[in-house]
């Protein structure tokens, strides 16, 4: 099958569940059970990249990543640590 036709059948896949390609990418499964997005608790809490990845990956380790999503948030938990050590 060529990558035009998977992309078609993953289109009409994700249109018979009722999301669309464009809510997949705003809203997308893994926090669709969450009371709020991270993005959204990011932002309002003007966290900077490091710290908004950790909340990130936290979040979202029990419906999408499991342990990969926790190993990714301790890289970047390990990197803030360095550089609130270095008093960056």
């Amino acid at each position: 099958m060529s990558n035009y036709g998977m992309h078609r059948s993953q289109k009409q896949q994700e249109h018979s569940r009722g999301y669309s390609a464009k809510e997949e990418v705003t809203n997308p499964k893994h926090y669709r059970e969450l009371k709020s997005e991270p993005l959204d608790y990011i932002i309002a809490n003007e966290l900077d990249f490091l710290e908004g990845n950790i909340v990130k990956y936290v979040t979202r380790y029990t419906y999408k990543g499991g342990v990969n999503d926790l190993l990714k948030a301790q890289t970047y938990l390990e990197k803030l640590i360095e550089r609130e050590k270095d008093g960056r």
